[in-house]
């Protein structure tokens, strides 16, 4: 692919240990160059990698749920235990800047199986008898810590697996399916597990399924050298990891194509999260109770998981990237209607509309491989995830500083006015980055 326009590239990498090549060897992707979501599951690395993220979005989940009844009962505070989710968005800032070069700097795989590894350490270490609630909640953030590098590790590695066209874009689709499908799962199965069985029960599951992940990934994935290690001059490894992780992100954010679509992909979902965050107290604002709280948290996934599908099956890539800009400012509407304190069932219609737009994440992602390096993939992914997440996790704390000082039929709809205002800004830039048009004409080229 074209590499953008930028300063220099970073200096040294760290070092890691040559990769192992298992018995196969390295390979390039291969699988079919069409076909939608049947293609991508035709590929059998990508089976294994499905398979592996599904097992460990769920154990995060479950952690989430089993972390925070452990918390709660151990110290009785609503605040500690409100925390223990916390502490699952605002680490990722830590991870995805420090970290960010360990995504193209070490062999995928081995970066894979190594955080899947830390991960299902810090659950089982979670479940010993007598740990102190601080050290419960310091191994919560070690998970979300290593969560970004995961990510945009992985994402990197499907480009490899998948190949950079329109396998790549719906690979992450299927991907961002199971993040939203987990939710539903992941709350109702844990729900379920912790009337039968104990928290410190259930973390130990958590724990299985980071390992069950970790052998899926090391036993079904092909072991290929670093990115940043392939291109023609690239140095010996051997820098400090903190420089080249800070290097590689001024690198990205240096670049206007770059820095529009990472702004893109940050903008809206930081606006939706402001009526989720607050859908507890609106459900006790209706006076709906446990039950209709639940329903309404899960109106966001199921809007995401129906679109996401639909969109993915039945459009090509050039309809769906002509949604990018139409579905990125639509995210932003649907909350707009919480200024008429709808009920039950129309505040569900607005928040399954607002899962809709997940669906514009189609055209970022094709755009954004288009414009980023090829040796900096992983870190880019990396740097996209981690500011994602900490965006919201900052929005969904501002929401409820909000709250506190105005009504929510208020708060809520404010939250979809700025937001149009900022999502109409992000897409002026992409639009004079020229982002989109470098991919079309890559596309046209390919």
């Amino acid at each position: 692919m074209p590499t953008p326009t930028g300063p220099a590239r970073p200096g040294p990498a760290p070092a890691c240990p040559p990769p192992d090549t298992g018995p196969e060897g390295p390979r390039e992707a291969a699988g079919p160059s069409g076909g939608g979501y049947r293609a991508v599951f035709a590929v059998p690395e990508f089976r294994y990698v499905f398979a592996a993220h599904l097992l460990s979005s769920l154990g995060v989940v479950v952690c989430e749920i089993a972390l925070s009844v452990l918390v709660y009962r151990l110290t009785d505070s609503p605040l500690l235990s409100a925390l223990t989710f916390a502490l699952g968005l605002l680490p990722y800032v830590v991870g995805g800047t420090l970290l960010s070069a360990v995504a193209d700097r070490c062999p995928a795989r081995r970066v894979l199986v190594v955080c899947d590894t830390v991960c299902a350490a810090a659950a089982a270490a979670m479940v010993l008898p007598g740990t102190p609630v601080a050290v419960l909640l310091g191994l919560r953030c070690l998970i979300a810590a290593v969560a970004p590098v995961f990510a945009g590790t992985r994402a990197g590695s499907l480009g490899e697996i998948l190949g950079e066209g329109d396998l790549f874009v719906l690979g992450r689709s299927v991907i961002r399916i199971v993040n939203q499908g987990a939710q539903l799962a992941g709350f109702a199965a844990g729900g379920l597990l912790l009337v039968a069985v104990t928290p410190g029960a259930v973390l130990g599951i958590t724990a299985g399924t980071f390992t069950a992940s970790a052998l899926l990934l090391r036993l079904g994935t092909v072991s290929r050298p670093a990115r940043g290690a392939r291109r023609p001059g690239a140095p010996s490894p051997g820098g400090a990891l903190l420089g080249a992780s800070l290097a590689g992100t001024r690198r990205l954010l240096a670049d206007r194509r770059v820095r529009a679509l990472l702004l893109l992909s940050w903008v809206p979902p930081a606006v939706v999260v402001v009526p989720e965050a607050l859908l507890v107290p609106y459900g006790g604002l209706l006076g709906v109770g446990s039950a209709g709280q639940g329903l309404l948290m899960c109106g966001m996934p199921i809007g995401a998981v129906v679109a996401e599908t639909l969109v993915g099956t039945f459009l090509g890539p050039r309809a769906r990237a002509r949604l990018t800009f139409p579905l990125g400012m639509f995210a932003v509407l649907p909350s707009l209607g919480f200024a008429a304190r709808p009920s039950l069932g129309w505040a569900l219609v607005l928040l399954v509309l607002t899962g809709i737009s997940i669906a514009y994440n189609f055209g970022v992602d094709r755009w954004f491989v288009a414009a980023v390096p090829e040796e900096l993939m992983g870190q880019a992914m990396t740097v996209m995830q981690a500011g994602r997440m900490t965006i919201m996790g900052s929005a969904m704390g501002l929401a409820g500083v909000a709250a506190e000082f105005a009504p929510l039929p208020v708060v809520m709809p404010a939250g979809g006015v700025l937001g149009a205002v900022a999502v109409l800004a992000v897409i002026a830039e992409v639009r004079r980055s020229g982002a989109r048009e470098a991919a079309a004409e890559e596309t046209a080229a390919a």
